[in-house]
């Protein structure tokens, strides 16, 4: 084999000598050798190409890939038969993300789980299933994956680099955030209802977040308005999909906080009829803490054969959802609560008394209570023991 110099390579590909033998020191020239303190280049070597560039242009390539899969998998399920959506995807990773999704919807969140895994190596597949996998994670009650998921999406999070690629890993995270009652950490975007960077596809997720982060939030006549509206623009003719779904379960939580019973048991009868009979237990067993016994009355007076199997399902999540939060919690304090809440409430965890707090900050004792209050309700605890666990 033929060779060259670090010199002549430079020569032949028009850039310096520094930067051939910076190529070199990097190891991203193939097949070149040393001998001694000089580097032999196979002759006709190609320069290497920027990796700067390559990156942009591969992640061009997610982008288009990653919004073509979001649109090929998000046909209606059928109403009578949804497991026949399965045969429409043809394509192994379109038929991962409808097991998932059913396989989430029956509380079988080991096959979701499963499923996203079988995504590895398929960036644009496996961004798509994010969501779904985290959703599957909190309620098995299991950080460790949902801390591997999350690591994904972070190194995705880069919108100088694509804006839409970006804004879906946001999006994916803020499944977790609304999910265990942390709306400081949702996105801007979504506390802000603009949807424009995400695909027009993924705006039903979109704006079921939205909705479910303006729960969190207490506005429950805003959660109820864009659950209504996602509706109207998204509902298919023939079939539902997952948002739809929820979106239902989400206007029935609405309109409960907001006093309207008939209305909320309108949409809860409704989203019953379309899931019960093809086990789609999960999205009943999650809101029925939030429904303040209607759902119990719903199933016993509607649905009775379906009662024991929501309650049962709402049984083994809900501790698993607790022990997910606990530790959520304590790995995101410092961003589920603002700067003031937190300092406030390390003090209040030090035993400090209130007056003292409320002193310093300039409040008054009363105002300082509706703090803590808003800080228990955020963490989901009730008194400063608690409160010492997550903070000292």
């Amino acid at each position: 084999m033929e060779y060259m110099s670090a010199l002549e390579a430079s020569e032949k590909w028009g850039v310096s000598l520094r930067q051939v033998q910076r190529l070199l020191s990097e190891g991203r020239i193939s097949r070149a050798k040393k001998y001694g303190k000089s580097w032999m280049i196979p002759l006709g070597t190609e320069k290497p190409g920027d990796p700067r560039r390559d990156k942009i242009h591969l992640t061009s390539l997610l982008s288009d890939e990653l919004a073509n899969i979001i649109a090929a998998s998000t046909d209606p399920m059928p109403c009578d038969h949804p497991d026949e959506i399965l045969e429409k995807g043809k394509e192994r990773r379109l038929q991962l993300q409808y097991e998932a999704e059913l396989a989430y919807l029956r509380g079988d969140y080991e096959t979701t789980m499963s499923c996203f895994r079988e995504t590895e190596g398929d960036d644009a597949a496996r961004l798509r299933a994010c969501p779904i996998a985290i959703a599957a994670a909190i309620s098995l009650g299991d950080y460790k994956t949902y801390t591997e998921i999350e690591s994904f999406l972070k190194k995705w999070v880069n919108p100088l680099e694509d804006r839409q690629v970006s804004i879906f890993a946001e999006l994916a995270l803020a499944t977790a955030a609304v999910s265990v009652t942390a709306p400081e950490m949702a996105p801007e975007w979504l506390k802000e209802g603009d949807l424009s960077a995400l695909p027009g596809p993924a705006r039903p997720d979109a704006l079921y977040l939205r909705a479910k982060y303006l729960h969190c939030a207490g506005n429950f006549e805003g959660m109820l308005s864009v659950a209504q509206t996602a509706l109207t623009l998204s509902e298919p003719m023939h079939g539902f999909t997952l948002p739809d779904l929820y979106l239902r379960v989400t206007c029935a939580v609405a309109c409960n906080r907001l006093g309207k019973k008939e209305a909320a048991r309108r949409w809860l009868l409704d989203a019953m009829r379309r899931a019960l009979p093809h086990g789609f237990y999960t999205p009943f067993a999650e809101i029925i803490t939030a429904m303040d016994g209607l759902m119990e009355e719903c199933l016993e007076q509607v649905f009775p054969g379906y009662y024991e199997a929501v309650i049962r399902e709402w049984k083994r999540t809900w501790k698993n959802w607790i022990t997910f939060h606990n530790q959520f919690t304590k790995d995101n304090i410092t961003l589920m609560l603002t700067l003031r809440e937190y300092q406030i409430a390390l003090q209040a965890a030090r035993r400090i008394p209130y007056a003292a707090i409320a002193e310093q900050h300039h409040i008054s004792v009363g105002r300082l209570k509706n703090i803590m209050l808003g800080v228990y309700g955020k963490l989901l605890i009730s008194g400063r023991d608690e409160l010492y666990k997550y903070i000292l």
